[in-house]
């Protein structure tokens, strides 16, 4: 039997992606929208900050156990932008296309050997909301920004983000290998560990 957690979150790139990830532990994913729960205001400064905030709001409207995962894109050239604003760099929450076009337009011209910028997912799951311990778990992805689009998979920053190990934007590897490097597998991987030391689920 199938246990179930609440992502807070209702992008449906991230639920598909949370659910493949997390059929190995038989748990279902479910968006916190089913529920009828609105996100949470991300005042944080950082990804943890902001991760916790939507997994305690999760947690709270549900009282369900809650997992929320805060991710962006990190430039170099751009100190660190987007950053925290990763899913609002043009204006608009969740505008992929915007987003891209703005971040290629910031580095026109900009050599490929500036162009370094990296993935960060921060994932926090939650037992309540009054959870005083909650697990939290980092992973990163290095590559850089493409001078286009690439790609038909994926979301958000994929098809201009060029990984080397793969020679190839994230936009064009199939999902079986992007789950295995990805920012968020790693961190996924991190939290499994959390998880299966605390007897959570396992």
């Amino acid at each position: 039997m199938s246990q179930t957690i609440v992502l807070a979150s209702n992008n449906s790139g991230k639920i598909k992606e949370f659910n493949t990830l997390f059929q190995v532990l038989n748990i279902d994913v479910k968006p916190q929208g089913e529920f009828g729960v609105e996100e949470a205001d991300e005042t944080g400064l950082t990804f943890v900050e902001n991760a916790i905030l939507k997994a305690r709001h999760a947690c709270e409207h549900t009282g369900m156990p809650a997992l929320a995962d805060d991710s962006g894109i990190e430039v170099d050239y751009l100190n660190g932008a987007p950053g925290i604003y990763s899913a609002r760099f043009a204006g608009t929450h969740g505008d992929n296309d915007a987003n891209n076009a703005l971040l290629l337009e910031k580095l026109a011209g900009v050599s490929t050997l500036e162009r370094s910028a990296r993935f960060h997912c921060v994932l926090v799951f939650m037992r309540h909301k009054d959870d005083p311990t909650p697990i939290i778990a980092h992973g990163s992805w290095e590559g850089r920004i493409l001078e286009s689009s690439e790609g038909a998979e994926g979301f958000g920053y994929d098809p201009i983000f060029y990984v080397p190990e793969t020679a190839c934007s994230a936009a064009s590897l199939p999902k079986e290998i992007k789950n295995q490097l990805s920012h968020r597998a790693k961190a996924l991987k991190e939290l499994f560990e959390a998880l299966k030391a605390r007897n959570l689920f396992l």
